[in-house]
């Protein structure tokens, strides 16, 4: 049977050759048939896509009542949120006409400020005015902030004495008393009449203006002149004044508003203390990487219920209308990585990301 079997097959071609090309033929039709299945299944998915779309409303990416907030930016002047430039509608157009060139540790960066509050104040239904970066993000849902902040007839502003203060200009003065002079975080959070007085403002601002600037000084270097025919000096660049974290705090304090004030921000930064150099010490806000912002770190930052206040040896337990709350609602500085982690993996509430992750139509 064996040789009779092979006695009738074609010359040259061997049983091992027949399976060769039998299985080939089994592999092609099978692709085929995928090929096929693919193609059916991908007309049904459209099919039932377009079916479903005409029957049932896309649910919403964010669950945000629109009602209920407004949102304003400062941008580099001629800068436009559209389509082009960002993948969230809610920016849209809503960058400021007049907005200005604004330079770090100047006047311009308050002067910034004045004209996002003084656009918001346009609109009657804005009670509550928050300030925050653009690396800044929220810990909490919108229901929960919303809630927070409406129910505070207070501000939120961070406020305090520095009896170790070297930048109050007593040039200032008469205008802006030494006794009125603070210090805190520009990120302040407003409410309505806090506002108007910080717009209105026609005493307090031109007076920054004209006495915050850069100062060249010389500072004696502790190693000896290579040269002894040189003197022994060090040109430095340092502001006598950073206006940001003085203005709104030294305004309030001159209207006789801090008794209106919760003395903190509601947005946490992490300051890290790092040397540059042997001689020169700096402060820096440490920026949350992806390896830094996740649940834990996240937790830790929402924890903290009370602000310890060095120079006045004040601690600020952290209430809303006399109920203990945690201190911080939102927190900076957080790189894009970071922010994409916590928004992915919903540490700071549901939310959908593909939706800023689409291309733009």
């Amino acid at each position: 049977m064996t040789k009779k079997a092979q006695a009738s097959l074609k010359p040259g071609l061997s049983m091992r050759h027949v399976l060769y090309l039998g299985w080939k033929l089994v592999i092609l039709v099978s692709i085929i048939l995928c090929v096929l299945a693919f193609v059916r299944i991908q007309q049904y998915s459209q099919l039932t896509d377009s079916s479903f779309s005409t029957a049932l409303p896309r649910k919403p990416r964010v669950n945000v009542d629109k009602a209920k907030f407004s949102i304003y930016i400062h941008s580099e002047p001629g800068f436009v949120f559209d389509e082009s430039t960002t993948r969230s509608a809610f920016f849209f157009n809503r960058q400021l006409n007049n907005s200005i060139k604004v330079a770090w540790g100047e006047a311009s960066m308050i002067e910034a400020e004045r004209l996002l509050f003084e656009e918001a104040l346009q609109d009657p239904a804005n009670q509550r005015f928050v300030l925050l970066s653009d690396s800044c993000v929220p810990l909490y849902n919108f229901s929960y902030i919303y809630k927070y902040l409406t129910d505070s007839p207070r501000s939120f502003v961070d406020s305090f004495l520095d009896k170790k203060d070297v930048r109050y200009n007593p040039r200032m003065s008469p205008v802006i008393p030494k006794k009125k002079w603070r210090k805190g975080s520009q990120w302040v959070t407003l409410i309505r009449r806090h506002a108007e007085v910080l717009v209105d403002d026609e005493i307090v601002f031109p007076v920054f203006r004209k006495f915050c600037k850069e100062l060249m000084i010389f500072v004696l270097q502790r190693r000896p002149p290579i040269d002894p025919n040189r003197k022994n000096l060090k040109l430095q660049k340092q502001h006598n004044c950073i206006p940001d974290e003085h203005y709104v705090q030294t305004l309030l304090a001159m209207n006789d508003l801090e008794a209106e004030l919760e003395r903190r921000t509601v947005t946490y930064t992490l300051w890290n203390q790092t040397k540059a150099n042997t001689e020169n010490e700096a402060w820096h806000p440490f920026t949350f990487s992806y390896a830094d912002s996740g649940p834990q770190q996240i937790k830790r930052i929402k924890d903290i219920n009370h602000v310890y206040y060095e120079t006045e040896f004040r601690t600020e337990w952290c209430s809303n209308n006399s109920t203990s709350v945690p201190c911080f609602l939102f927190a900076r500085k957080f790189s894009q990585g970071a922010a994409m982690r916590l928004l992915s993996q919903g540490v700071v509430g549901n939310f959908d990301v593909s939706a800023i992750l689409e291309q733009p139509p």
